[in-house]
């Protein structure tokens, strides 16, 4: 199995900074819409009552990720699946939270606000999980 850990760092009034591992070894920093205390065993009501659209990151807790075709970047990328509250969650390249509506962001965290070489670890996630996928391993994402 492949296990990615997203752990929330840094919690902004406009953004999350994070630090993320793959399978107990740190990769990447992460940025991310603002953290706004969502978990994933909270009904989806309530979700929706917190949620500000396009501006928060998604509900802590694990979730399987795949490999599919993105409809808007045209590209292969990581699709976090059932997240509640949520759909089309994935794993991209970018630079701030504005280039997010929920997904996760990886990078270097190199100055306030924003990753830098994100393209670079979208890549080597990319890989990771295709390698995985391709033994038949599951592939998760815990948010904690």
């Amino acid at each position: 199995m492949l296990h990615f850990v997203l752990e929330r760092r840094w919690r902004k009034p406009a953004y999350t900074i994070g630090r993320l591992y793959q399978n107990g070894t740190y990769l990447c920093n992460t940025i991310e819409d603002t953290d706004r205390g969502l978990h994933s065993n909270m009904a989806a009501a309530q979700i929706a009552k917190i949620k500000v659209p396009d501006q928060t990151a998604i509900p802590t807790g694990s979730y399987k990720v795949v490999l599919s075709e993105s409809p808007k970047f045209k590209r292969k990328l990581p699709e976090v699946l059932n997240v509640p509250g949520y759909t089309g969650i994935r794993i991209h390249k970018g630079n701030t939270a504005d280039h997010t509506s929920g997904c996760l962001i990886p990078g270097e965290n190199t100055a306030t606000g924003r990753v830098t070489n994100s393209e670079k670890y979208e890549k080597l996630i990319v890989a990771a999980i295709a390698a995985a996928e391709a033994k038949k391993e599951d592939v998760w994402l815990t948010i904690i």
